[in-house]
């Protein structure tokens, strides 16, 4: 499967094209994104911090969960 993008430099321009894919095509595009923020994800110490935080928190039981 190959998504043609040609001069697509906006995000309007990205947003206006996806109604016209595939959803076999958008879900492969979703996927994609997901995966390229994940690759550009940077644990800073701030978000390490707060990761062990939530650990601790988690072991010993004090954390609340939300429901959608």
């Amino acid at each position: 499967m190959t998504l043609e993008f040609t001069n697509m430099s906006t995000v309007q321009e990205i947003e206006a094209a996806i109604p016209h894919l595939k959803r076999e095509e958008v879900e492969a595009l979703q996927a994609w994104i997901a995966d390229y923020l994940e690759d550009q994800f940077e644990l800073t110490d701030e978000i390490k911090a707060r990761l062990d935080e939530s650990r601790r928190e988690i072991a010993t039981g004090q954390f609340t969960t939300r429901q959608p």
